[in-house]
């Protein structure tokens, strides 16, 4: 526990620095010496260096998204609100950090780092679906993360380049995702019904027949 500690304030302190000189060992010694540590402490919490540092960022703010939906003690029977509400937890607290975050998203966009990208990604829609109480064990565990981890990876760019103001047009932008998802049954259910001849696409669409 007190390594996770010290990797939490490694961490914190790194953001401060990484809007300028990026996720670097440079940013790394300087966090080092913000909190007074010994310089060679990093090298031993972050064995792979700066994308080690990277990856424990991502983690820590997972829990943080978690612990603070946990005091907010948000409570809804949809789970889209649950979803959306989570998410932006995960990413509103970061604001003032977007630089840093940047930085670290280019970092992790490199050839040899995007394992650790989609590993990371699937973790933190896993921590969301987790925290709003999914319950899942078969073939729709799976999709749920899978699909989650693309709407969110869409908000996070969309959030990284959002000057509205409180990000509120990545807020619109997250629902009307999340309403694509929730139309995805509603579209194979019509599609289903097409294929049987139960329901003429003509009329479910809207459209004249001939």
């Amino acid at each position: 526990m007190e390594a996770q500690r010290l990797m939490d304030a490694m961490v914190d302190a790194m953001l401060l620095h990484a809007a300028f000189d990026g996720w670097s060992k440079s940013s790394m010694a300087a966090a080092a010496r913000d909190l007074d540590l010994d310089p060679t402490l990093s090298a031993r919490l972050f064995p792979r260096g700066p994308i080690d540092a990277v990856a424990h960022f991502v983690e820590k703010a997972d829990r943080a998204m978690a612990a603070s939906l946990a005091e907010a003690g948000f409570d809804s029977d949809k789970v889209g609100e649950r979803v959306f509400q989570a998410v932006r937890l995960r990413l509103q607290p970061w604001g003032e950090h977007r630089e840093s975050i940047r930085r670290a998203t280019s970092l992790l966009s490199l050839p040899s780092n995007l394992p650790l990208a989609a590993r990371l990604t699937w973790n933190t829609a896993d921590a969301i679906w987790r925290v709003v109480g999914d319950q899942s064990h078969d073939f729709a565990w799976y999709t749920k993360r899978a699909t989650l981890s693309a709407v969110y990876s869409a908000t996070l760019l969309y959030w990284l380049e959002d000057s509205s103001e409180d990000a509120e047009e990545t807020w619109a932008f997250l629902r009307r995702r999340l309403a694509d998802i929730r139309n995805i049954p509603k579209i194979r259910e019509r599609v289903e019904g097409w294929v049987t001849g139960l329901k003429p696409p003509a009329r479910r669409w809207g459209m004249p027949g001939r």
